[in-house]
């Protein structure tokens, strides 16, 4: 729970903040007004990416989850600035996908990277777990190859 919610304020983050970097390289003031009525469609993006993805599942993997939230991101921000007039220049679209990719992949693979001890010490637990020898079945197996899979989302 915390997890995920931890994952959408820092995709969110993200946002607020290439927004803000936009800001004063094009010398505008950087007001609170102004951080909302640019990044509102890119939030409003990052929001329904990680509800298409059930990001909540797996929410510091990159693939497919943050990928799929940026990607989301990006095609929703662009897509509601384009129908409220605003800026969709190549250059900008370019732009905009460079800096959130960057941005929200980035903290995942960092977060990916600080959990690594704890997935790992969760992947031991579920291996004590399960039975060994003639004891262990298919189904054993293959859940347990699941939780490897799974376990390594963060």
């Amino acid at each position: 729970m915390f997890r995920s919610l931890g994952a959408l304020v820092g995709d969110l983050l993200v946002v607020i903040l290439f927004v803000a970097i936009g800001f004063v390289q094009h010398g505008t003031p950087l007001t609170t007004e102004n951080i909302f009525l640019v990044g509102w469609p890119f939030a409003v993006g990052a929001l329904l990416g990680h509800l298409a993805i059930r990001a909540w599942r797996a929410p510091f993997r990159i693939w497919p989850h943050g990928l799929f939230v940026w990607a989301i991101t990006l095609a929703t921000g662009m897509a509601v600035r384009t129908l409220f007039g605003a800026g969709t220049e190549v250059s900008f679209l370019i732009v905009t996908a460079i800096v959130l990719a960057v941005g929200m992949l980035g903290w995942r693979a960092i977060a990916l990277w600080l959990t690594r001890g704890e997935r790992a010490a969760e992947r031991r637990a579920a291996v004590e777990e399960t039975p060994t020898g003639a004891d262990r079945t298919a189904a054993d197996v293959d859940r347990t190859a699941g939780a490897d899979r799974t376990t390594d989302a963060g």
